[in-house]
């Protein structure tokens, strides 16, 4: 079962930004220490109380005047002043309520009760799903007692709360954990391989799952962003039962300017949460670009294996060097995806389609390796007397005892005399050291260095 996910909504200037911050308890500029993977963010993953779920800040949403293609009634943004403006924290609300598990309706104690906020509870009114009224700016003692007026609105409990100092949040995520789904029966994931198919959009995700199976299943279409869901398709492949995942477009976060588009990002992230294997597909016509290297990014932090699929190569003009010259592209902006397969295609044609599914089943295959306690240990030995670790602060690593505590991912304990003294680049040296020896292709290691028990085989 994939994360909930909790969307904070409101008119602007009610602190939603302020009050994400706060929840997730760091500030917004999040910043990965893996190179070519930093990006700005709309969600978070919380846990409270043991409980994970997905936090979305909607105050990047933007919603445009036009008409978009997706199932149910168009928005229409209307151009009078207020009536624009309470349109577009209306369409927002809505977007949410469709794609949210639990919703948080933020206001501001201090303004009191708008049209706007009257505007996004009445949608609320009529959602189906928990709808929580976390009253924001509350403080100090008497606006925590006026927080109560906005029961006035008639779409759930309120909560008093003070984005800025803390006070009440602990009671708001109480009531979030309280309020999400339970996992049923029904719920739980079928007993298959599930591959997931994402990239930027029109890079022809539609027409590759089309012709994996070898029938019209998800509607093609030139117009960037067409799929608006993540489509599961049961498909049996030699014997093995596997369920693949379209999804729709990703773009980077100034790109989603739509709010029906913004949330199918959240659609693509859900996917690829719940996958084993993510195929990522590059448009050959335009190269590895940024934001394919943030996607990658979001596929890394799941620690879901991968497949980059090169998709259109059928219009690339090619010589007998092409493919090892754009691989080379590939490695070059992808560093952080050395490991993984790079297949060259063509959805249009069916080029190479046919090495699709078997490379991601054994990509697949390679999330189960295990290496006996002697193996790793045995490796790690020879790696530090090749290469000993850096000297940092006058002192140096020492690594004790090593072990693969699990598979899927493949993780690695490795216990140390000091965690702090393990460079990044050390440790990229290490993982390689596995990867020569034990390939993992495809597929993430987590490498995890505890302070241990002085038993060491190595040598300062």
């Amino acid at each position: 079962m994939a994360k909930s996910i909790v969307a904070l909504v409101g008119r602007p200037n009610v602190g939603k930004s302020t009050l994400f911050n706060r929840l997730i308890g760091e500030k917004m500029a999040i910043v990965s220490d893996i190179p070519g993977t930093t990006r700005d963010r709309l969600y978070s993953d919380c846990i409270w109380n043991g409980v994970a779920f997905t936090l979305i800040d909607t105050g990047g949403m933007e919603i445009l005047a036009e008409h978009r293609i997706q199932s149910g009634e168009p928005i229409d943004v209307l151009s009078a002043g207020s009536t624009h403006y309470i349109r577009e924290i209306r369409a927002q609300a809505e977007v949410a309520i469709r794609e949210s598990d639990v919703i948080v309706f933020l206001t501001d104690v201090q303004a009191g009760q708008t049209a706007a906020d009257e505007e996004v509870a009445n949608v609320l009114r009529r959602a189906s799903k928990p709808v929580i009224v976390a009253a924001n700016k509350a403080d100090n003692t008497q606006l925590w007692v006026e927080a109560n007026e906005f029961y006035a609105l008639g779409v759930g409990p309120v909560f008093p709360v003070s984005a800025l100092n803390g006070r009440g949040t602990g009671d708001l995520l109480d009531e979030i954990v309280a309020s999400l789904p339970q996992e049923s029966p029904e719920d739980k994931e079928p007993d298959a391989i599930k591959i997931a198919i994402v990239g930027r959009p029109n890079v022809g995700k539609s027409s590759l799952l089309n012709k994996l199976l070898r029938e019209e299943r998800s509607i093609v279409s030139p117009i960037a962003g067409t799929t608006r869901d993540a489509i599961d398709t049961p498909l049996r492949w030699e014997g093995l039962d596997i369920v693949l995942i379209d999804t729709a477009g990703i773009r980077r976060r100034g790109k989603v300017e739509k709010g029906l588009e913004y949330y199918s990002v959240l659609r693509a992230m859900r996917a690829i949460s719940r996958s084993d294997v993510v195929l990522l597909l590059v448009d050959a016509t335009e190269g590895v670009t940024d934001q394919d290297a943030h996607i990658a990014g979001y596929i890394l932090e799941e620690q879901k294996s991968v497949v980059v699929l090169v998709n259109k190569w059928d219009a690339i003009e090619k010589d007998s060097y092409t493919m090892s010259e754009y691989t080379e592209h590939v490695r070059q902006e992808l560093k952080f995806l050395d490991y993984v397969p790079v297949l060259f295609i063509s959805a249009l044609t069916g080029q190479r389609v046919y090495q699709v599914i078997p490379t991601a089943l054994e990509v697949e295959a390679e999330r189960h390796t295990r290496m006996t306690t002697h193996q790793i240990n045995k490796l790690i030995q020879d790696a530090i007397h090749q290469h000993s670790p850096p000297s940092i602060r006058g002192q140096r690593l020492k690594v004790y005892f090593v072990t693969q505590s699990k598979s899927i991912p493949p993780t690695f304990v490795f216990f140390v005399n000091d965690p702090e003294l393990v460079h990044f680049g050390y440790q990229r040296f290490l993982e390689n050291q596995i990867r020569e020896a034990y390939s993992f292709r495809g597929t993430p290691l987590k490498l995890i260095f505890r302070a241990g028990q002085d038993r060491p085989y190595t040598q300062s």
